[in-house]
């Protein structure tokens, strides 16, 4: 039987250069992210027939509409694609209801208007089908543009930052009203966004491009907590990654080398002594030591250093480390502004924190 999901794979070395792959099951929502010019945009329209790549495939619901090796690359209007623009694309000489009916082709016309109108109910739109889009407001022009893109009938549904145009509080409500619209939606969903806290909140994977290069793909919970190299750690801005070496495998764990100080992790018997590795502690794996109220965590990985800054953060403090790393980089948590407070901390103060094991993940260099 026919995967019933999304399939691609995509190589070209301009005008922007492509080296991805990637599928998608049915239901599924897969966020892209990546830095801006990393070709995720370009993804998107190569699946949708509006940019041709110099080789691979596109494979959806069992039909291929791109195939280099067969010189197959079927038009934009025969790919079953629904696409939602960055600027949400509508006619502004038409209604949100003539919106919507203008991608029914396939549809008798008799059925356009009440299939469109049950569409527009669908992303709570009902009142509104009369209003072209200058009368809608960012918000709403935006659900016009996903009830346009589903009138196909599509067997995939791409989003291009759709929610870049709102601001931030519709922006959220828009975020949770595609997380219950996808609850009833069996075909696979790309979302392209540079926000990582709406690609990690919304999305059942993500993965990260960089200059057209498939880095890593996975749940946004493993890919923040475990990132495959230091470059994905960096593109994701994930704060303190380090060097050490592989010192030994013993007792079940792995021992580095950082600098002056010696380290335990996870195990990890694939990295021979001697291995030259970057490592990162995730958030939540850096513990305070509580002056006065010490703790068995404290005996885990204990490092100390001197503060250098404190930023006030809402209900938060980020505390910033020296810890006499040989490459200068610092060691930075939060902690909550009460608990700052209680424990003395102030710039210049000695401050030692415990690097939780399980939080510490290491990571070969290549």
């Amino acid at each position: 039987m026919a995967d019933p999901g999304l399939s691609l794979r995509l190589k070209a070395t301009a005008p922007i250069a492509l080296d991805i792959a990637l599928d998608c099951a049915p239901g599924e929502l897969l966020a892209i992210v990546g830095p801006s010019g990393a070709g995720k945009s370009t993804t998107l329209r190569a699946i949708a027939g509006l940019h041709h790549p110099e080789s691979g495939h596109v494979i959806c619901d069992g039909e291929a509409w791109l195939d280099t090796s067969r010189a197959l690359d079927l038009p934009a209007h025969r790919r079953r694609v629904g696409l939602v623009f960055q600027d949400y694309a509508l006619f502004p000489h038409m209604t949100a209801l003539a919106n919507v009916m203008a991608a029914m082709g396939h549809v008798p016309a008799a059925e356009r208007a009440p299939r469109a109108a049950a569409l527009l109910a669908r992303v709570h739109l009902t009142g509104l089908e009369q209003r072209r889009p200058a009368e809608l407001s960012g918000g709403q022009q935006q659900r016009v543009a996903v009830a346009r893109a589903l009138a196909r009938d599509p067997a995939v549904l791409l989003l291009d930052e759709p929610f870049s145009a709102v601001d931030r509080a519709t922006r959220r409500r828009l975020q949770v009203e595609l997380a219950n619209l996808r609850q009833g939606l069996s075909i696979p969903i790309i979302l392209v966004t540079h926000d990582l806290d709406e690609a990690a909140s919304l999305a059942d994977r993500m993965l990260l491009l960089h200059r057209g290069r498939g880095l890593q793909t996975a749940p946004p919970a493993e890919m923040l907590a475990r990132p495959a190299s230091a470059e994905v750690a960096r593109l994701l801005d994930l704060r303190n990654l380090f060097a050490g070496v592989i010192l030994a495998h013993e007792d079940g764990l792995t021992r580095l080398r950082w600098g002056d100080q010696m380290l335990e992790a996870a195990p990890m018997p694939s990295l021979p002594p001697g291995t030259a590795v970057d490592w990162l502690i995730g958030a939540g794996g850096v513990v305070l030591h509580r002056r006065g109220r010490p703790s068995a965590g404290e005996r885990e990985n204990p490092v100390s250093g001197t503060i250098i800054a404190l930023l006030p953060m809402g209900e938060e403090m980020r505390v910033t480390l020296d810890v006499g790393d040989p490459e200068g980089r610092q060691l930075t948590f939060a902690l909550p502004r009460h608990a700052a407070q209680r424990n003395g901390l102030a710039v210049g103060e000695a401050c030692s924190v415990s690097l939780l094991r399980d939080a510490l993940h290491v990571m070969p260099r290549p």
